[in-house]
């Protein structure tokens, strides 16, 4: 395997941000060096310490994070995750390409059949490809009135039988499910996944405070697109959204394009959930493409201006976006610390992962994932498991 070093940038993390150096030895960071703000060091002593390596790339003038990780998105490039292989390697080459280099393959509701087909084939290409994290059952266990962009015809109430059907062609690959936990049998659904090792996220619902406690009691861990597909706050009625808030157990996934939710509630939530925000796309086929009509699972979708709907309504089908965009979002529109946007991208996603000891960090014997950046916060190179990706132009 060949080492490539680089220096020259401004490593930043969910730790800060550091002038230094960083070695990648195949797929790992084998070292790092540098100092962090307000340290000093001898910089003819930090050139001396710079070790040899097969390739060396000055990125002066350049911000190196992490690679993002996506717990949650559909498609991109015109190609949808629940229609087959060669869809979902089309669509992963764009979201690779905008700075995400693990991404859990997320499905809507469709027949079961379709959704145990498309669980079986996500376990194949996993075990295959390490950017593939895995699966995220998005459907079918909804609340009908919180529906978004799922056919209603393919919602159920869950039962065990379905939820074991569902973990057997997972293949050990589901890594995520979401659930509306006033479904009759919801709470023991939620304990049934969180047993099977899959994180647990309320989401599509119409729960109070109360029921939503009750999910994050019996094992949720997650909520799917906080403020969207759910009850809004009121002051005498709380709903899952301060449920959310409240418990520290809890990650909230965040869709930041500016559309699904208003900059200042984003800066916000940053606020009031210091390290539980991880921002997601839930992205669908229009991401990195054009305006134009699409599909979300069985459902048309309509994309103007960027903004997706389904065909002939108002409601939002998903996004358009790509992760390099979230972090420009947060950083440059909402206003959030740059440490704390590029940890809602990398670390707090491999934390929900039960991956933080691998990707997400900076740091000796982490994944070689990285994205190099230009002063506007565009995307310039990627490594993902090791390998360059081109940007997107």
């Amino acid at each position: 395997m060949s080492t490539t070093l680089i220096t020259g940038a401004r490593l930043l993390d969910a730790a800060g941000a550091r002038e230094g150096w960083l070695l990648l030895d195949g797929d790992r960071i084998a070292s790092i060096g540098g100092v962090r703000p307000g340290e000093t060091a001898d910089s003819a002593a930090v050139m001396d310490a710079l070790p040899s390596a097969d390739t060396v790339l000055d990125f002066a003038g350049r911000t190196v994070t992490p690679g993002f990780i996506d717990l949650h998105g559909h498609g991109g490039g015109g190609a949808a995750y629940d229609n087959g292989a060669d869809e979902i390697a089309a669509a992963l080459a764009v979201h690779r390409a905008h700075g995400t280099t693990r991404s859990v393959i997320s499905l809507v509701a469709n027949p079961l059949e379709h959704v145990q087909a498309s669980l079986a084939l996500v376990a194949e290409l996993a075990a295959a490809d390490p950017t593939i994290v895995g699966s995220h059952l998005e459907g079918p266990f909804l609340a009908i009135g919180r529906r978004g962009a799922h056919a209603p015809e393919f919602l159920r109430e869950p039962d065990a039988a379905t939820i074991e059907a569902l973990l057997e062609s997972g293949g050990g690959a589901i890594r995520q499910v979401t659930i509306a936990p006033e479904l009759p049998g919801a709470l023991d659904a939620v304990r049934q996944f969180a047993e099977g090792g899959v994180v647990v996220a309320v989401g599509h619902t119409e729960a109070d405070e109360h029921a939503a406690r009750a999910a994050f009691d019996a094992g949720a861990s997650l909520v799917t697109h906080i403020f969207n597909a759910m009850p809004g706050i009121h002051h005498r009625d709380p709903g899952p959204i301060v449920a959310g808030f409240d418990d520290e157990r809890v990650t909230l996934e965040l869709v930041l394009d500016g559309v699904h939710v208003h900059p200042s509630v984003a800066q916000m939530t940053f606020r009031a959930a210091p390290h539980r925000v991880a921002l997601v796309t839930d992205a669908m086929a229009a991401a990195g493409g054009d305006d134009g009509y699409y599909r979300l699972g069985s459902l048309n979708v309509d994309v103007r201006g960027g903004i997706a709907h389904l065909a002939g309504t108002s409601t939002i089908a998903g996004s358009t976006l790509t992760q390099d965009a979230a972090l420009r979002c947060a950083i440059t529109v909402a206003g959030v610390d740059e440490a704390a946007a590029v940890e809602a991208l990398t670390a707090t996603p491999a934390r929900v992962l039960g991956r933080s000891h691998e990707w997400g960090m900076l740091a000796p014997n982490f994944a070689a994932d990285l994205v190099v950046l230009d002063a506007e916060w565009n995307v310039e190179r990627v490594w993902a498991a090791g390998h360059v990706v081109e940007a997107a132009e």
